[in-house]
């Protein structure tokens, strides 16, 4: 039977950093953890005259941390989702003076004037698996896919480094890559005692790069299945789904991003096919995809991706993704005849 925990975080119990703070609650390996999530705005952001530099105190709130019995650093801790769902029927995006890819920042400096600050609200239908835009100087609206993700997912930095949940890096954080959905496991290399993840920041869809810095924003009802692999280290955050292994770097400039993403996807299929390194280059580069998470944030993300056909049966971390998935389905459909259906 498998253990199920259950954590849902008044609005004073959200932290916005990495590090610094306690573990809400311990979590034994090959747990379920039911929890929830708010937006990057906390919730303040309910319509489009909510600005959020009016409304907001702080942004990107996370739900946690959780400390995972037994996890110590050089250890991996594997996280499975097993549902992502919207918890609202709406969610809102927005673009800000100074963030965003195509306005000037602080490090971009330019002579052009600052965006508009501008709420837009978007409507989701679960049932109908669909998120609408509805533009702000019209009547037109557009239906788009429901592709639920979360964009923050991490642990505690090395250290005792408190890292805030703006910034994505090694240690996961502000990733903001669409690959973090239902069914895909997240590895991320423990740093201290326990692990302490904590995750938020939920997405009803996000296009590739997040270009305006903000994605459709809602809050979420998560469940995650839990694991440790002890005694192999995880460097940088790596997601495997039934189909494709994924190696994520977070750096400024971008090519840098590129670069630490294609090191650990290239070094990662040598290590699970036997490849000498520059073999595997070579498999990389021919078989590989690559796409930015976000290009807006205070260090930029990319992913490298390899479809798991050319591993040739080789199996990431001893099967851990297909353990956890059996582990949640199992639980699921043990759910499913508690209720009755």
């Amino acid at each position: 039977m498998t253990n199920v925990v259950t954590y849902r975080p008044a609005p004073g119990e959200l932290r916005y950093t990495f590090g610094g703070h306690p573990a809400v609650l311990e979590i034994e390996p090959g747990s379920l953890l039911v929890t929830s999530t708010e937006d990057c705005y906390g919730g303040a952001v309910r319509t489009v005259d909510d600005l959020p530099s009016q409304v907001c105190l702080a942004f990107n709130p996370v739900t946690g941390p959780f400390h995972v019995v037994g996890a110590e650093p050089g250890d991996t801790l594997a996280l499975h989702f097993a549902a992502i769902t919207p918890a609202r029927d709406w969610g809102v995006s927005a673009t800000f003076p100074h963030f965003g890819a195509l306005t000037g920042t602080r490090s971009t400096a330019t002579l052009h004037p600052p965006l508009e600050e501008r709420v837009w609200r978007y409507t989701i239908d679960t049932a109908a698996d669909t998120v609408t835009f509805h533009a702000r100087r019209s009547d037109h609206s557009i239906v788009m896919p429901l592709e639920p993700m979360l964009g923050t997912v991490g642990v505690a930095p090395a250290g005792g480094e408190a890292r805030s949940t703006l910034v994505p890096d090694a240690h996961g954080g502000n990733l903001d890559t669409p690959e973090i959905h239902l069914g895909a496991t997240v590895y991320l290399g423990v740093n201290v005692p326990g692990g302490l993840f904590a995750l938020g920041d939920g997405h009803a869809r996000q296009g590739q790069g997040e270009a305006c810095g903000v994605a459709v924003e809602t809050a979420m009802n998560v469940t995650v299945a839990v694991d440790l692999i002890k005694g192999v280290p995880t460097l940088w955050p790596r997601i495997e789904t039934d189909y494709r292994i994924i190696s994520i770097g977070a750096a400024r400039p971008l090519e840098d991003a590129y670069r630490i993403s294609q090191h650990d996807l290239v070094t990662w299929t040598a290590q699970l096919t036997g490849l000498e390194i520059l073999d595997a280059y070579q498999v990389v580069s021919q078989a590989g995809r690559a796409a930015p998470g976000n290009v807006c944030d205070p260090l930029y993300t990319m992913h490298a991706a390899l479809n798991k056909a050319v591993l040739a049966g080789a199996n990431p971390y001893d099967g851990v993704h297909q353990r956890l998935r059996r582990i949640a389905e199992a639980q699921i459909k043990q759910s499913g005849k508690e209720h009755g259906n």
